[in-house]
């Protein structure tokens, strides 16, 4: 079983070491002594907790749609020649980049600080896995 020390969940979590230890602490999270003394949380608690919180912002888009990777964000840059433009939108702690026309910018109002969501439909997803295991238990 894969486990992560405090800190290395807490940057998983984008949340502070102090706050992964209140979760334990109040129960929010389950955690385990490692053989080292340390207190771990197991990949699987981690991933559940991930699946508990997950959500965040409502996506703004008010249809229904097919495609399930969705990232709601603040656009903070857009670089624009004649014919394409370069869309960059914050979503949380992922930078999402896309690559669109210039008219299709126009036609949707995108500027710096417009609230958008990054739609994801793709026929190949590449997963990797860390090099180095530091912190990070099988």
């Amino acid at each position: 079983m894969t486990t992560f020390r405090i800190r290395d969940a807490a940057r998983l979590l984008s949340v502070s070491d102090d706050t992964v230890r209140r979760w334990i602490d109040s129960g929010q999270l389950e955690a385990q002594t490692d053989a080292s003394g340390r207190r771990v949380v197991a990949g699987t608690d981690l991933a559940a907790h991930l699946t508990r919180a997950r959500g965040g912002h409502e996506d703004p888009l008010e249809r229904g749609s097919s495609a399930r990777n969705r990232f709601v964000g603040i656009v903070t840059e857009v670089i624009s020649d004649r014919v394409m433009s370069q869309v960059e939108i914050q979503c949380g702690p992922h930078r999402v980049v896309s690559l669109m026309s210039t008219e299709a910018v126009s036609d949707l109002g995108l500027e710096v600080g417009s609230l958008a969501t990054a739609i994801v439909k793709a026929t190949t997803v590449i997963v990797e896995t860390p090099l180095s295991t530091e912190g990070v238990t099988k």
